[in-house]
């Protein structure tokens, strides 16, 4: 068995894609024991968090269940997934995700430059609060999804314009929705956490345009990789 040292930007996916394929072309059957967390390491030479991340992604498509003290198995009824179904798709339209990048834009960067302006220290201290809590839920999708828009959230009640925040409030269905397709399909990577963690010291620091491009280069780099996976919903 052989797999592909990665060095790329988008590490979980390519590691996704490869336990993927072990899956498919059958060297791993239905019921079968795969390789322990420590040695997917060894073999893929990536951090532990990045082969968690790629093995959340197999369990929430049902090709893998883990079980506590004994380990990740092939499912039994991997056999029915064909191919073209074996995979993870983004189940919202590019259209949707395009008009949620444009609002994020013009209305949460105009709260970032707000925010480093008028934050206080309970603001400081909300918008860490979320950081810790993106941080220690890094290994599950959902609950670090509630801590990622908490976390903008907070930004957006620290800009002190109201209107603003009630405009975050009033869409947090959509919002959270759009967040958490990001980080089931693309995965909670390394570089997702370091970029909210960059964008929390750039406002702390009261540095907008450091924050706006902290921003900026995180939403091209979910573009790039969805555009490159073909992931959209139809």
């Amino acid at each position: 068995m052989h797999f592909n040292s990665i060095d790329r930007e988008d590490i979980v996916t390519n590691v996704f894609n490869q336990l993927k394929e072990q899956i498919l072309n059958g060297n791993w059957e239905p019921g079968s024991k795969i390789p322990s967390e420590p040695q997917l390491k060894d073999m893929f030479n990536v951090s532990r968090v990045s082969i968690r991340s790629a093995l959340q992604r197999l369990r929430d498509i049902g090709a893998i269940v883990t079980y506590q003290g004994k380990g990740s198995f092939v499912a039994e009824n991997i056999g029915k997934f064909s191919l073209n179904d074996f995979g993870l798709n983004m189940h919202l339209s590019k259209q949707e995700f395009l008009d949620m990048l444009v609002f994020r834009e013009t209305i949460e960067f105009k709260c970032i430059e707000l925010a480093a302006e008028n934050a206080n220290e309970q603001d400081i201290q909300e918008i860490k609060q979320a950081l810790d809590e993106m941080i220690r839920h890094k290994d599950n999708y959902k609950e670090y999804t509630t801590a990622d828009f908490q976390f903008h959230l907070a930004i957006a009640k620290a800009s002190k314009n109201k209107v603003f925040y009630d405009v975050f409030q009033s869409i947090k269905d959509f919002y959270y929705y759009y967040l958490e397709e990001l980080n089931r399909v693309i995965g909670i990577t390394p570089k997702s956490v370091d970029a909210h963690i960059e964008l929390f010291q750039a406002l702390e620091n009261k540095d907008a345009n450091a924050a706006k491009q902290i921003l900026s280069k995180a939403m091209q780099t979910n573009i790039n990789i969805l555009n490159n996976e073909g992931t959209w919903e139809n």
